[in-house]
């Protein structure tokens, strides 16, 4: 078998770990590399293509997957396939892969990380510093202690409950958003299940939002749901920026409407950074990191290849997008 690969990414500074995989497997193959910008590739040999590995910011959409006349696989690199055009690949006997629950650990960790940020701005003290002020002099206004404090969680999948998990250990109060998970399952794991979306946003302390974008979900935080929050409250975001209405975020965290966020993800990605998001002094915005440790990155490689590997020799994977 002599398949032709086709890498997409603007993301990876080399494809050692891909490259090994796919030469093990297909020692024949021919191997071919573009970035997000990749219309003339396409014209050029994307017929000709048998499986695609796609970084989770390519688009590929109709009018794309139309023209791959020999491809069976698109394998994205992420635990999110929200730029690929999944009926259009499914009409054409495309499989659209994924990692799911690659980097559960990293993410949840980087929303603890981010509460204990909001909680005690340990890197906020330069201008107190500055003015010679210690003690309570610079914390004139102290905030809430952690523990007991309120979490609430949108989107309880694999992310939302490891959050959960290590929120309860905290000991937080912790509840959760997600019309796909019953009040028993919740429960079960310790968690409230609440109400209304409204609802939980009123009396959350956090808010960590770990749920799919899908129409659904896009703009699920608008301005009458961002309205309904404390202005002591936080927003936490590690999984789409769409999910938020960036606009009226903005615009509450500048009149202290809340207190402020802390956002792994923004509306427009990759960003051109002029975006007033990045000019808010109280939201924090971190380059789409959360997901990265070593073993997470390792773990990515090698599943991706092996989808990819495994639809082109015709065995069953579970990775497969819905």
């Amino acid at each position: 078998m002599k398949p032709v690969i086709w890498i997409i990414d603007e993301e990876w500074a080399d494809y050692d770990v891909e490259t090994e995989a796919l030469k093990k497997a297909f020692p024949e193959c021919e191997i071919h590399c573009s970035k997000y910008d990749y219309a003339d590739d396409l014209a050029k040999f994307g017929s000709e293509v048998d499986g695609i590995l796609s970084q989770v910011y390519t688009t590929i959409g109709a009018k794309e997957i139309e023209k791959l006349d020999k491809c069976k696989v698109i394998s994205v690199f992420g635990g999110g396939y929200d730029r690929v055009d999944v009926r259009s690949a499914r009409e054409k006997g495309i499989q659209v892969a994924f990692v799911p629950g690659y980097c559960v650990e990293d993410v949840s960790d980087y929303v603890i990380a981010a509460i204990f940020h909001c909680n005690k701005h340990i890197t906020s003290f330069s201008p107190q510093m500055a003015d010679k002020l210690w003690g309570s002099p610079a914390l004139p206004e102290p905030g809430r202690r952690i523990k007991n404090s309120k979490l609430l969680i949108i989107g309880l999948g694999r992310i939302g409950s490891a959050v959960a998990k290590k929120a309860k250990a905290l000991g937080m109060g912790v509840f959760a958003y997600d019309p796909y998970v019953n009040k028993s399952n919740m429960v079960s794991i310790g968690v409230s299940k609440v109400e209304s979306l409204i609802d939980g946003l009123a009396k959350a302390d956090y808010i960590s939002i770990n749920a799919k974008l899908t129409p659904e979900t896009e703009k699920l935080l608008g301005e009458e749901e961002i309205a309904s929050m404390k202005a002591t409250s936080y927003i936490i975001n590690t999984a789409r920026g769409r999910i938020i209405d960036e606009k009226a975020m903005i615009k509450a965290v500048n009149s202290n409407k809340i207190a402020g966020a802390v956002l792994d993800v923004v509306d427009i990605e990759p960003p051109t950074f002029d975006e007033d998001v990045f000019n808010a002094e109280k939201i924090l915005v971190t380059p789409h990191i959360s997901y990265l440790s070593a073993q997470a990155y390792d773990e990515l490689k090698h599943r991706t290849a092996d989808n990819l590997i495994k639809v082109l020799n015709n065995e069953p994977i579970s990775d497969i997008a819905e």
